[in-house]
């Protein structure tokens, strides 16, 4: 086919766009079997559940009754799922009255991506502002930007907490210069958060609530609760902020996902909303955009639900992932990094390491260190994509979702080879 030359005026949106730093992060991963991609957050191949997928199709092809799965479904999600998503909800730990989540207030989307993109279309127009925290979601950042919607970080302490001794000073010079009025949202990745891993304790989860009203800033508070079922040992107790007295106040949407925790090619998420009319646009704008999840994924995980399957599946899960970081986190404190000023935490459930180098080191795309990373066959994400003002840019996020334990290892060692030959530029 002839290439078309003509020229196009692009909307403000299209201009806007760019190619998510996450596809070209994948495509590399995935291009060339010669990396070894420590930065795409895939899950591990062998934690996808083949054979409860198998037997879930099974019974629902068994039933004789209508294959209802294999026809469009509902904008909002399938009736079974929408209350196995509650009531699983209700059930984890901390959460402090039951029926805290409704069946009503849950919405089924195509992965918990799409939730926040509407979320973020239906409160902001382009040049209003979403509070974040520093680091925070990355890909999350770039849907903000995309919309035109502009990231603010959260003063923040140096292991990722909030410094609330700094946010009166925030929160008058952010009024002052942009109109309190264009403060649309708050978005807080609160357990086993990517990409620090780092999970807020309820103490100052409770505290960012409070600080919202103290400042006037009564703002709709987005959770993503994406990783809060890989835990390693325990869950993390803090419960969401739909059980939590001092968010009660404020529209809130607190969202999950299937894909990390169960199949990943499934793209099956959920959002609770507390605000009926909010929901009520978000599901209008996922109508224009699908008028409907997937049915027949959705299916698959009612069933298993259904079936009292989903957590021992989660159990082997876990196991999988506190394993591989433990083997990532030998192999780092095997090599020469902390004696190089190199420091991080080891993750307590999750999917990624959160490494601060020295001060001075520039670890950002494109830099020196980055482009030796990749010639000597490994892949990372820059942290100062993770923060809304792209600095400081000496952190890293390493992944240990993906990569086979053989492979994990020889990965963690291209990368500590790199950080041990001095590459500062």
């Amino acid at each position: 086919m002839k290439e078309c030359s003509h020229s196009l005026s692009f909307s403000q949106l299209g201009r806007r766009a760019t190619e998510p730093v996450i596809t070209d992060l994948m495509h590399r991963a995935l291009d060339n079997a010669e990396l070894l991609s420590l930065a795409a957050g895939f899950t591990d191949n062998i934690t996808l559940p083949v054979e409860l997928v198998q037997c879930a199709v099974n019974r629902m092809g068994s039933e004789l009754r209508e294959p209802d799965y294999l026809q469009y479904g509902t904008n909002r999600g399938r009736a079974g799922l929408l209350i196995e998503v509650a009531n699983w909800l209700n059930a984890s730990r901390g959460e402090v009255a039951s029926e805290r989540f409704s069946p009503e207030s849950v919405f089924i989307s195509n992965g918990s991506q799409q939730a926040l993109y509407l979320a973020m279309q239906s409160l902001c127009d382009a040049g209003d502002i979403v509070l974040v925290q520093q680091p925070t979601y990355f890909v999350f950042l770039e849907l903000c930007r995309g919309l035109g919607i502009r990231p603010v970080s959260l003063p923040a302490l140096p292991d990722g907490g909030t410094d609330f001794s700094r946010l009166p000073d925030f929160f008058l010079k952010l009024k002052r210069e942009y109109g309190a009025e264009r403060i649309k949202a708050f978005y807080l990745n609160s357990y086993f958060g990517n990409p620090s891993s780092r999970s807020v304790p309820v103490e100052e989860k409770r505290a960012l609530g409070r600080a919202l009203i103290d400042h006037a800033v009564s703002v709709p508070v987005i959770e993503d609760a994406a990783y809060r079922e890989l835990w390693f040992s325990q869950p993390y107790p803090a419960p969401s902020i739909f059980s939590l007295p001092e968010f009660e106040h404020l529209p809130r949407l607190y969202l999950g996902t299937f894909t990390k925790p169960f199949a990943t090619g499934l793209k099956v998420g959920y959002g609770v909303c507390s605000h009926p009319q909010w929901l009520e646009r978000m599901l209008w704008l996922k109508g224009h955009q699908d008028f409907g999840t997937s049915n027949f994924n959705q299916a698959i995980i009612e069933d298993v639900m259904a079936a009292g399957e989903y957590p021992g599946h989660l159990e082997r899960v876990r196991a999988n992932y506190r394993e591989k970081a433990r083997l990532m986190g030998e192999a780092l404190e095997g090599s020469t990094l902390r004696e190089r000023g190199w420091s991080w935490q080891q993750p307590e459930g999750g999917l990624y390491y959160w490494l601060r180098a020295p001060e001075g080191m520039d670890l950002s795309m494109g830099s020196a260190f980055c482009e030796a990373c990749l010639a000597n066959g490994v892949l990372y994400v820059p942290g100062d994509l993770c923060v809304a003002e792209g600095e400081p840019k000496n952190f890293a996020r390493l992944s240990f979702g993906a990569l086979a334990r053989e492979k994990l290892t020889e990965a963690t060692g291209r990368f500590t080879a790199v950080a041990e030959s001095g590459c500062r530029e």
